[in-house]
């Protein structure tokens, strides 16, 4: 449920000098009206490859991978990758510098006692960054995700690459496992209130290659997960953030669940179970039962790094806890995303609006 808008970062680019407006209400401006942009409604049929192209009449989208790494000494690492498009105005896309789009990518190593992130900005339109369904490319700069030559399907062998100041990666996902749709149907409901966005996953791919960390090379291999999502408004007004995570169990199963936090202290919480087939179910609020059990203080917020997690009706209570609590991306829209682990897996958490 990769759900981070770059409105308000495209509101404070092309306001330049000027003034910048205030945050708008929900988090990062996913609250705000998106009349003019396309809608997101049940009943799409997905197509691929084409939807892993951009989709231009949605105000935002993005292109989202994480992998939970080890090395052969045992050394534990998580590695993400994202790209996305926010348009900065309704109507068809245009060419060059009169493209209404902007481009963000942020990228991050997480080891048990470091965590570096990187991100880079790019106007649509020339080239710099940008998505394409066939052949399979998502990039920005030398920041790439992209279909391997000769590859027999557009997911099935990739490879990503990104780098900061104190860190790069270099992997190979692979998988023949079918992408799944998550809510129903790829149809996501994000509150009670009917935002939505449009949601596919590949949970299935195997990573192998190369993690770099203040100069020192780790060979590792792992489970990686890709999400794509598209929207123009996945949240309400009275919306402030989320929890989400995507979790690897070790006896083969996949889970994708967010808790949506609203400002009179409720939440919208629901999920998908995937089992070893791929087949899913979707989980609902009574289904689940999640509970943060300790907190860690960053940049003056505290953050819920150890959580109890249990589904009664798989059998599943765990206690998903952050490899390395201090995991705060301090970009400019700052959030907490890392890697987790828990007693039969592994998988990554994402907090925003804390």
């Amino acid at each position: 449920m990769k759900i981070k808008s770059l409105l308000w970062l495209a509101l404070l680019l092309v306001s330049a000098c000027d003034q910048a407006p205030a945050p708008p209400e929900s988090f990062a401006g996913l609250g705000s009206d998106a009349a003019d942009f396309s809608q997101v409604g049940p009943g799409k049929v997905f197509s691929f490859p084409e939807d892993h192209g951009p989709h231009a009449g949605f105000r935002i989208e993005w292109w989202y991978v994480t992998a939970n790494l080890k090395d052969a000494q045992g050394n534990v690492f998580g590695v993400q990758w994202t790209l996305f498009r926010n348009a900065l105005k309704a109507g068809p896309t245009q060419t060059g510098w009169q493209d209404a789009t902007v481009w963000l990518g942020h990228a991050a190593v997480t080891s048990a006692t470091r965590h570096y992130a990187a991100e880079r900005y790019a106007r649509g339109g020339v080239g710099q960054a940008g998505a394409q369904a066939v052949p399979f490319n998502a990039w920005i700069d030398d920041w790439n995700f992209a279909s391997r030559p000769g590859a027999v399907s557009p997911l099935a062998d990739m490879q990503l690459k990104a780098s900061g100041a104190h860190f790069a990666y270099d992997l190979h996902l692979t998988s023949s496992r079918p992408l799944v749709l998550q809510g129903n149907n790829g149809y996501s409901r994000k509150s009670d209130q009917g935002q939505a966005s449009y949601y596919y996953s590949q949970p299935f791919f195997s990573a192998s290659g190369s993690v770099s960390i203040d100069g020192q090379v780790y060979q590792v291999t792992g489970p990686a997960w890709l999400d794509r999502e598209w929207s123009s408004q996945p949240l309400s007004a009275s919306q402030t953030g989320w929890d989400w995570f995507s979790l690897h169990l070790d006896r083969g199963e996949q889970l994708m669940l967010f808790r949506v936090r609203q400002t009179d202290g409720g939440s919208y919480l629901t999920g998908t179970w995937i089992d070893h087939e791929g087949h899913t179910q979707t989980l609902h609020n009574a289904d689940i039962q999640l509970t943060p059990l300790d907190t860690t203080t960053l940049d003056g917020r505290k953050l819920p790094t150890r959580w109890s997690l249990k589904i009664p009706g798989k059998h599943l209570d765990i206690t998903p806890e952050a490899v390395n609590p201090n995991a705060w991306m301090n970009l400019s829209i700052p959030y907490w995303e890392g890697p987790v682990r828990f007693d039969g897996g592994v998988g990554y958490l994402e907090m925003t609006g804390y």
